[in-house]
Order: structure tokens, then C-alpha cells, then sequence
């Protein structure tokens, strides 16, 4: 007898798994400490893979986990192919990752093409080289301005926002090189073939290795205007945000991933929803986060609107949107939908910002469950699973350039990345024997894993609930159904709807034969509560 095969549609719909995955972001750092020296590793995602293939999830995005001095998160890569030595080994990388696809769960590594640390060995030999030397000619090194090259060769910003310090480092030889974010982070000159040629050998050398994708850091902000002019007013084309020169880049790297069945997906903050639709023609990426939904306010016109224009952009390429409402750069959920201001904006991040977390809770459940039901992927931030609220950081424990940069006026965004709680009755809930490398708030215990496992209403219960029951919404399109003021009401190919009451009143649910999920009780009457979102049976 021969061997069974797949269907057609069996092997396509393998194939495109990206399409409607549900996408969990591991912050290594901060998962889970297998070795107990207070700082998480591959040994403690190892262990934890079978709460991950019990939360359902279809692959596992990491930040970055190569060695690095750590000076922004592991986003300033010293060498990719070799992992830090704080989370553990390349061997261990590849048992994680196999170890993983046996439980049905794929790998998404993180690639930071900006910039590397200046601890690379490509930076360091530009240092020693000097001026007007080919290895300056990977980086972005000029002369200064003025009289005597003391000032910077331009004025362009730093893209930590809030921050006042220069994007140009003087060094004694009198060179000034570019950083567009810390001076720990050279800007590699992606003019030059060489540049190219290592990243494409680094995509396979991951590919080769059992990964399934790469998350693109700074997508937008690779290639640089040659001339390195003066930002000015308004610029077009921009001198280092979304040149057109990106999308060759893109393609190259697409024929490289493409025999391997490897998946892009781009981190493009663009607000022209055309030019962002060109990172997602059929020979570049495969998506690209949507970070006007992660941005909006908890608002259904503003979020409707949100949801719209994602579809609307996605659709003249056949891209599937992407829905994230979180990550490990912005404030977590809970925390920002129980605050006056809603939306997410890093220019409005401030200490000591009033908070009404049982208010935000429930409209963090509510989010999920829309984000959930929404057709294309879905990104889900680890923690976001447990309700964890933003932690403030005492400025002393503090590590995020971003709060340093800013001279200590922005949190930065250490909030969102303090260590997972997973029991409740050991030292630093569960996460390390040791003190975690930032520290866990007051009562984070009362989040930990062991005790919503045992609560069916907890925010952990409702999450695997969701992924459970998500494939009886169908793969098919939206269809927007009449709702009152306030209330957001969709069908779903697959004979399911998603009603979302942000009204001040309670919401008359639609014609239905059952109540699939719902983020929270029905009032007497059967009807849906202000901030509850639930899944119908039609």
C-alpha cells in the first residue's frame, strides 16, 4: 500500500498557515528562566511549550536572541548566527525550534537590518580602519559640518521618540557615523552590495535551520538618500523612511526565502495606505503589522474605521491584515484602555498616569475577542494572555534607552517587559530562584499562570477558549451587520458573528442558535453588557 498523501487544498492550506495564524511574540528575556540566574532563556521556553501548544497558538515570533550587549533589548546584534550566551546556545536554538514543530507550533525569528551593535566585527574594524577606508563604506560615515567638522553632517532625528540627543556620533579621527537610534547601534549603508549579500546569508542560514519566517525590525528605514541631506520641511521622497529603493531589497530577499517556504512579515509604520500596500505585492512581504489598529482608541467608530482601511489597503494585493494590540514596545492593554486616553502613542507615555484597571480588563476581553474574529492573523504579546497590566519601573532599575535618551521624561517601555508570573506561591512568581532583571510590581503573583489555569472566567481561560473556537468563524471575508450607536456587529463566512458593545447601554444581541464565547456575562436579559464582545452561532 502506498503512503497517504494530502489533498490539494491539504497542502495549500499548510502552505499558507500565515494567512490566519494565531502568532505569539516571546520576549525571551522575560518568559521564563530555566537556569535561575533571574533573566529568561531557551531552557525556560523549552519547558514552557506545553502551555504554548495548550494556549493553541500556530507559531512562536522571538525577539531577538543573538548575541548582543544588550544596550537596546538584543536590538543591537553583535552576530546573528550566534545566540547571547545569556539565553543559552545555537544547539539549543534548534531543539527549540524542533521541538516546537512537533507540537505544531513554527518559529519566527526577528532580523534587525537597520543597524548592528557597534560591537560587530564589521563596526569594529571600520573603527580601526579610519577615515576614507572601505570598511567605513558599510556604515554611513562623513565628515562634519562647520569650520572645523564639528557639527553633525545633518539634521536628522532620533527615532526614539522623546529623545534630544543627536543621531551622529563624533569619533577622535574627526569621522561623525549615523545611528538613527542609539550611538550603540551603527546605521549599515545598504547601498553596498556586501551589506546585501550578509543579510541573504543569514536569512538562510535561519531558513536552513526550521524557521518558518522573519519579523523585519524598521522595515521602512533601511535605505538612506545617498547625499544624506538635510531633512527640511515636509521631504519627498524622504531621506530614510520608505525610499523606493527598499522594495529591490525586498524582492531579493522574498527569492531567498521562497524555496524554503519562508514568510516576511514587516514591522512598516507608514500612514499612506498605499505606499504601505507596496510592501505587500506577491514578490515582497508576505504581511505587515497594523499598527493603526494597535494605535486606536477604544472608540467602534474610530476602531470600525481602523478595521476598514486595514482591509481596504490589503486587498489590491491579496495580503492578509495582521491584528496586534500589543507588543514589547507599547503599553499593555489592560493598562491603556483603562485610562482616559485610549489610543497608544509614544509622545503621550508619562509616569504616574491614573488607571482604572478593572475597567481596562474588561475591555482588554472584549478587544481580544475582536481581534480574534477579525479575518487575517493575529499577533498576541506574551503576557497579554494573563491581563497583565503596564508595571512602572523605578527609575533605578530602569534599562530601556528610550527612558535615557529622553533624560528620564519617557517611561520608555520596560513596562511591558517585566517577567511573567506562571505560580503564584513561589519566589518571584515562579519566574527565577533568583532576582528577575527587572522587577515584578506588587501582587503580579495574582496574575500567574497556576491560578487562571484553575478559574474558567479568567483572562488565560478566555484566551484558549478563543483560539479553540476560532476556526468555526471561517477563513472567508467580513460582513458588516446594522448595530446601534456604539456597538460593532460582523458576520463571518463560516456562520458565525462578533458583536462588540462599547455603548453605555446594553446591546440587543442579534438573531442567533447559540452563544459560541462571550468576554463576559449577559445581563438578565440576555443582552450584552457596555465593554463585552461575544461570538454567536447564527
Amino acid at each position: 500500500m502506498g503512503q497517504p498523501t494530502h489533498a490539494p487544498e491539504d497542502r495549500d492550506r499548510d502552505r499558507d498557515w500565515w494567512r490566519t495564524a494565531v502568532i505569539y511574540q516571546v520576549y525571551v528575556r522575560s518568559f521564563a528562566d530555566g537556569d535561575g540566574d533571574g533573566t529568561g532563556d531557551l531552557a525556560g521556553v523549552r519547558a514552557r511549550l506545553p502551555y504554548l501548544a495548550e494556549l493553541g497558538v500556530d507559531a512562536l515570533w522571538f525577539s531577538p536572541w543573538y548575541l548582543s550587549p544588550m544596550k537596546d533589548g538584543g536590538y543591537d546584534v553583535a552576530d546573528y548566527r550566534v545566540i547571547d550566551p545569556a539565553f543559552g546556545t545555537l544547539a539549543e536554538a534548534e531543539k527549540l525550534i524542533a521541538e516546537a514543530r512537533e507540537l505544531g507550533i513554527r518559529t519566527i525569528v526577528d532580523i534587525v537590518p537597520n543597524h548592528l551593535s557597534d560591537q560587530h566585527p564589521w563596526f569594529r574594524a571600520a573603527l580601526a580602519a579610519g577615515p576614507g577606508s572601505p570598511e567605513r563604506e558599510l556604515f554611513h560615515f562623513r565628515p562634519g559640518r562647520g569650520a572645523r567638522g564639528e557639527l553633525p553632517p545633518n539634521d536628522w532625528p532620533s527615532q526614539f521618540v522623546g529623545s534630544t540627543e543627536p543621531v551622529w556620533t563624533r569619533l577622535p579621527d574627526g569621522d561623525w557615523y549615523l545611528h538613527l537610534f542609539t550611538p550603540q547601534q551603527p546605521d549599515l549603508n545598504w547601498a553596498h552590495p556586501a551589506v546585501r549579500r550578509e543579510h541573504e546569508d543569514i536569512l538562510r542560514f535561519w531558513f536552513e535551520r526550521g524557521v518558518a519566517g522573519v519579523r523585519i525590525d524598521s522595515a521602512a528605514l533601511l535605505a538612506k538618500d545617498p547625499d544624506l541631506p538635510d531633512l527640511g520641511t515636509d521631504p519627498d521622497p524622504h531621506p530614510f523612511v520608505d525610499r523606493d529603493e527598499l522594495h529591490g531589497i525586498y524582492r531579493s530577499w522574498r527569492a531567498v526565502a521562497d524555496p524554503y517556504g519562508g514568510v516576511f512579515v514587516g514591522e512598516v509604520w507608514l500612514p499612506d495606505p498605499e505606499r504601505f500596500a507596496r510592501y505587500l505585492r506577491p514578490d515582497e512581504l508576505h504581511t505587515a503589522f497594523n499598527f493603526s489598529f494597535l494605535s486606536c482608541p477604544w472608540e467602534a467608530a474610530r476602531l470600525r474605521a481602523a478595521i476598514d482601511t486595514t482591509l481596504a489597503e490589503h486587498a489590491p494585493v491579496g495580503a492578509p491584515a495582521t491584528w496586534v494590540l500589543c507588543n514589547h514596545d507599547v503599553t499593555r492593554t489592560v493598562t491603556r484602555y483603562g485610562r482616559e486616553d485610549t489610543a497608544f502613542d509614544f509622545a503621550a507615555k508619562a509616569f504616574g498616569t491614573p488607571t482604572d484597571l478593572a475597567l481596562g480588563t474588561r475591555r482588554a476581553r472584549a478587544a481580544a475577542l475582536l481581534s480574534l474574529a477579525l479575518p487575517g492573523s493575529v499577533y498576541l504579546y506574551q503576557g497579554e494572555e494573563l491581563g497583565l497590566p503596564e508595571a512602572e519601573v523605578p527609575g533605578d532599575r530602569v534599562q530601556d534607552p528610550m527612558y535615557f535618551r529622553s533624560e528620564g521624561a519617557a517611561p520608555g517601555r520596560d513596562g511591558c517587559r517585566v517577567p511573567l508570573p506562571w505560580a503564584g506561591g513561589m519566589p518571584y512568581a515562579g519566574f527565577s530562584t533568583q532576582e528577575p532583571w527587572l522587577p515584578q510590581p506588587a501582587g503580579w503573583s495574582s496574575y500567574a499562570v497556576d491560578r487562571q489555569q484553575q478559574d474558567p472566567d479568567s483572562m488565560l481561560s478566555l484566551h484558549r477558549a478563543a483560539i479553540a473556537t476560532r476556526p468555526l468563524l471561517g477563513d472567508g471575508p467580513l460582513t458588516w451587520l446594522p448595530a446601534p450607536d456604539g456597538v460593532l456587529a460582523f458576520a463571518r463566512a463560516g456562520g458565525a458573528t462578533c458583536v462588540v458593545n462599547l455603548a453605555s447601554t446594553p446591546a440587543v444581541l442579534p438573531a442567533h442558535s447559540r452563544l459560541l464565547l462571550s468576554s463576559g456575562p449577559l445581563d438578565e436579559a440576555g443582552r450584552l453588557p457596555q465593554d463585552t464582545a461575544a461570538w454567536l452561532r447564527v
